[in-house]
């Protein structure tokens, strides 16, 4: 099957085209021609506007399966996935049972090879992600996990970070912790300040987050090896990460492409679409969150797509889980609420580059030869999401009815091609 793009804007920094405009034709898979002529094909892509990047890389996703498929499932997620323009997507290992064993990395894998989008699964780090005893790290390296973490459940043990650290090391493995001090945000439900005040809500402190950063740093200098904060969100946590990158340490991070869309004084009181962890913050966080972004400390966006069945949601706030969707809207979300700091180029970089760079994953180019990876998108279009056109299983998102600026138009991936 042929397929054209006609006149795409090329973010591709590998590719010869980059921020070109040219017609692109592809075969079966495989780029075959980029140039100002127009090719025939079986079918043309042409819109007003139409922009192509490597295929956008997701470094934080639940998927329910195995166990828990009523929230989510690797077909639901792979749609929802390619909907919001990520070809590939890394899968947190807390669902039933733990992604701890061959067999569970195995299954991920396998299960997603003839699906438009690759699912990466990350291992735990400990048994059960209960943050006791380490995993058989090398062997689920050796069978396909791309990261190590428990996922949802931050590590809170420096003994058994220690030990992971110098594990991994082993075969340069990366470990990815989302740094919150569980005994400070205990009963937690939104962020700690005069908002929760004002509601009397119990708080979520931005120390619980900061003194996990600053220790886990410590651990890393001791040690040697690499780590990656997942979510953060406080100004004091991305500028500690900030001064260890420039001390040498190999460290990364990212935040959720949601996480500067709102503060805890703009969020909905009492609406659980607007209860996430880490919690919506303060207006210095979220200008610290720009301007990590700008400079390079913050690495990559994430959707932190967190699915929940209504039971779960539907429910007094102190009683709801925390979470909500985000694969089909975070590059719109970020295009709309980030645009003031980040050029396209900039924001595709955070989507794509970023998280390879993090994974150590090869980066794709737009040229004559090469497999096609790709998420087509237009960052000036408007849209609106709504609950009737999502293509994930749950409900559970506050951008819903909103109009968000930056949209997707596909995705080309192993050879499949998925048209919104």
């Amino acid at each position: 099957m042929k397929i054209l793009l006609q006149a795409a804007t090329i973010y591709n920094p590998q590719s010869d085209y980059h921020l070109q405009q040219q017609h692109i034709l592809i075969e079966d898979g495989i780029i075959t021609y980029i140039g100002q002529e127009a090719r025939e094909a079986d079918e043309t892509v042409a819109a007003e506007g139409l922009c192509v990047s490597a295929g956008w890389v997701d470094l934080h996703a639940f998927v329910g399966e195995p166990g828990l498929e009523y929230k989510e499932d690797l077909h639901s997620v792979a749609a929802a996935a390619a909907a919001g323009g990520f070809t590939e997507v890394v899968c947190l290992p807390n669902v039933e049972p733990v992604v701890q064993s061959k067999g569970g990395v195995s299954y991920i894998r396998n299960r997603s090879l003839h699906l438009p989008v690759t699912l990466l699964p990350a291992a735990a780090i400990t048994v059960g992600a209960q943050g006791k005893d380490l995993t058989e790290m090398i062997d689920l390296h050796q069978a396909g996990a791309v990261a190590f973490t428990d996922g949802t459940n931050p590590l809170q043990g420096a003994d058994i970070l220690l030990k992971a650290l110098q594990y991994v090391q082993l075969f340069d493995g990366l470990l990815m912790n989302k740094p919150e001090h569980t005994r400070l945000t205990e009963h937690g439900q939104m962020h700690e300040g005069e908002a929760s005040t004002r509601l009397g809500m119990k708080g979520i402190p931005s120390l619980a987050e900061e003194v996990m950063v600053t220790r886990d740093l410590q651990l890393l200098a001791y040690t040697g090896g690499r780590i990656h904060f997942s979510l953060l969100s406080t100004a004091a946590a991305i500028e500690a990460v900030r001064q260890a990158k420039a001390a040498g340490l190999l460290v990364t991070c990212d935040v959720a492409s949601y996480q500067a869309a709102f503060t805890d004084a703009t969020i909905l009181p009492f609406d659980t679409n607007y209860k996430v962890a880490p919690p919506f913050r303060s207006d210095a966080d979220v200008m610290a969150i720009k301007q990590g972004l700008q400079d390079g400390t913050i690495d990559a966006l994430v959707s932190a797509h967190m699915p929940h069945d209504t039971e779960a949601k539907k429910l007094e706030f102190d009683l709801a889980d925390f979470g909500i969707i985000n694969l089909e809207t975070a590059f719109a979300v970020a295009s709309t609420t980030l645009r003031d700091v980040l050029t396209v180029e900039q924001l595709v970089d955070k989507f794509t580059s970023g998280p390879r760079r993090i994974l150590r994953l090869p980066e794709p180019r737009i040229a004559v030869g090469e497999a096609a990876n790709l998420t087509l998108f237009n960052p000036n279009a408007t849209w609106t999401p709504t609950a009737e056109a999502t293509k994930s299983k749950s409900k559970n998102s506050p951008f819903f009815g909103q109009q968000l600026r930056g949209e997707v138009i596909g995705t080309i991936h192993q050879g499949q091609v998925v048209l919104r």
